[in-house]
């Protein structure tokens, strides 16, 4: 079976990561498949809205160590983040259309940051997140040392990614790394009224938010106000605009195609 599995409904994509019997950890394969549907994602119109989740127990327990202690399979730290994490995030963040990391587990290393780098952050209150890299004797990657510190403070952050704590996902909620933690009997209704929602929302203006907040983590005050003026003139041209004036005009609801 694949280690990615893609499933499209009602403008939803559902990308699953499947290598349940190693905790969905990443392989060369895996990273590269996932590379190949995020894009498929990317370029197909009818995808308006993103889930990743993992399949089992974990959501994703960060890099396959197997992969980089057998001599005969390891491609080497270099190429592991410049062609597998790196791009994996890059992707995650510039694709215009909102991705919800869905953490069904377990979420640790490359997995947790993968997660944290998405739009919008759910589990359910059995899920941990660990940063575990110093438990190895390694750096966290994956963007890791770039969101963390913005989400939850440098202070926080960098005791995190020290001590290697495990942080329960109403923890994580608490701190403000993840949007929200909800019961496991209510996770998989909450992802997909959240997903549902996204999808049936103006999904160019969601583009461009994403843009702006991209932005926001390196612009100065100046840049950010000057691109805030550049996108918003975008938005107002879109259909999706016309169509929320018309239908709040109209007192009814919206009907956005996403362009």
């Amino acid at each position: 079976m694949s280690s990615i599995q893609l499933k499209i409904e009602n403008k939803v994509a559902f990308i699953t990561l499947n290598r349940p019997e190693v905790f969905n950890s990443f392989n060369r394969e895996m990273a590269f498949l996932l590379h190949d549907t995020l894009d498929a994602c990317e370029n197909n119109a009818e995808v308006r809205a993103i889930v990743l989740t993992g399949n089992g127990k974990a959501f994703c327990a960060g890099q396959d160590l197997k992969e980089v202690t057998d001599p005969e399979l390891n491609p080497g730290f270099k190429k592991i983040l410049e062609e597998h994490y790196n791009p994996i995030i890059t992707r995650i963040r510039s694709i215009k259309k909102p991705i919800i990391a869905a953490v069904n587990g377990v979420a640790a290393g490359a997995g947790a940051n993968i997660a944290l780098a998405c739009d919008i952050v759910v589990a359910h209150e059995k899920v941990s997140f660990i940063q575990a890299f110093s438990l190895i004797g390694l750096v966290p990657d994956s963007a890791g040392t770039f969101f963390l510190p913005r989400l939850i403070g440098f202070q926080k952050a960098l005791a995190l990614a020290m001590l290697g704590d495990k942080i329960s996902a109403s923890e994580a909620e608490n701190m403000g790394m993840i949007y929200k933690s909800v019961s496991l009997d209510d996770f998989e209704e909450t992802i997909n009224k959240l997903a549902t929602k996204l999808a049936n929302m103006p999904t160019k203006a969601l583009g461009l938010i994403k843009e702006l907040y991209n932005a926001s983590m390196t612009n100065t005050l100046e840049e950010q106000l000057a691109l805030e003026s550049k996108l918003q003139i975008i938005a107002a041209q879109s259909n999706d605009y016309k169509e929320g004036v018309a239908a709040f005009i109209e007192k009814r609801k919206p009907e956005f195609k996403g362009n």
